[in-house]
């Protein structure tokens, strides 16, 4: 299960646009730090299309519960992204909800804010 939080996060930093397309639920959706909803194909857009240039995402003190075939995985992200601001880093809490598919864990869910940090 984390294996795939973790490279749901590498997917980010490399924008990759396919590995974040396979570790995505097809009903996934997405409430950012600036309260921006996404569904999957907008969030993909978003953070692979050009306007968002990730280097990486950290994650840290994270808390897993799986209740049968659902995890909700809590913890604190340190992103590290280039925007038309400029680079900069942010500290975040998020939450992501998971679902065991046949396909393996897919993001069904996530919430990311309040920013805690920005450098």
């Amino acid at each position: 299960m984390l294996i795939a939080v973790h490279a749901r996060a590498a997917a980010l930093a490399r924008g990759d646009a396919a590995a974040l397309t396979r570790l995505l639920h097809r009903d996934f959706h997405w409430t950012s730090h600036r309260g921006d909803h996404f569904d999957r194909d907008a969030y993909i857009e978003a953070n692979t299309g050009g306007a968002v240039r990730w280097h990486q995402q950290r994650l840290e003190d994270l808390d897993v519960v799986v209740v049968d075939g659902t995890a909700v995985v809590s913890c604190t992200v340190m992103d590290d992204v280039t925007t038309s601001d400029g680079r900069t880093r942010n500290r975040m809490p998020v939450t992501q909800t998971w679902v065991r598919t046949s396909a393996g864990w897919e993001c069904l869910a996530g919430h990311a804010g309040p920013l805690s940090d920005a450098r």
